[in-house]
């Protein structure tokens, strides 16, 4: 009855486990680079698509379905700041796209749960767009400068720690 949903439910766990590999990914590149805001950012970000995985998870094992574990895309390999923010925007813009068609397909077979679960999906995923969309922008807007910023307050931070001690 509803394998309809099942199926659109977990295209959408391989989507949030491509998500979390190419957000930790980042997170650890920007990290390395010493910018510790940016990194900061794709790592929760995503801890927030875990928990995704783990609400889409629970509807699926509800509706008598498995939960498929394999990631639907590959891991996009750059050092390279803006890359990875224009990745992650269009990853998010991506998932908006997707998850808007799913909740009218699910609400289309009166699966009105799966419905919503994926309009509260996709309000979660505006708002990461929005973070890696502000984020594109400063770097835009001032450059080299932006990054330079963030590697100096690591820095700071680091060094303050160090004067504690």
């Amino acid at each position: 009855m509803h394998d309809k949903s099942i199926k659109l439910l977990n295209k959408a766990v391989a989507d949030e486990l491509s998500a979390i590999h190419q957000y930790m990914y980042f997170h650890f590149h920007c990290d390395d680079q010493g910018l510790s805001l940016l990194a900061g950012l794709f790592k929760r970000t995503a801890i927030e698509e875990m928990q995704h995985v783990e609400r889409l998870a629970d509807r699926i094992l509800f509706l008598g379905g498995d939960v498929g574990m394999k990631p639907g895309g590959d891991v996009t390999a750059t050092n390279e700041v803006k890359a990875m923010l224009e990745c992650a925007c269009e990853m998010e813009q991506e998932s908006i796209k997707d998850y808007n068609n799913w909740a009218m397909e699910c609400a289309a077979n009166a699966d009105s749960v799966s419905r919503k679960l994926f309009e509260d999906l996709v309000a979660d995923e505006e708002r990461h767009f929005g973070q890696f969309d502000n984020e594109l922008k400063n770097l835009k807007k001032f450059g080299k400068d932006y990054l330079a910023l963030q590697s100096m307050e690591r820095s700071r931070a680091t060094s303050a720690g160090a004067a504690e001690e």
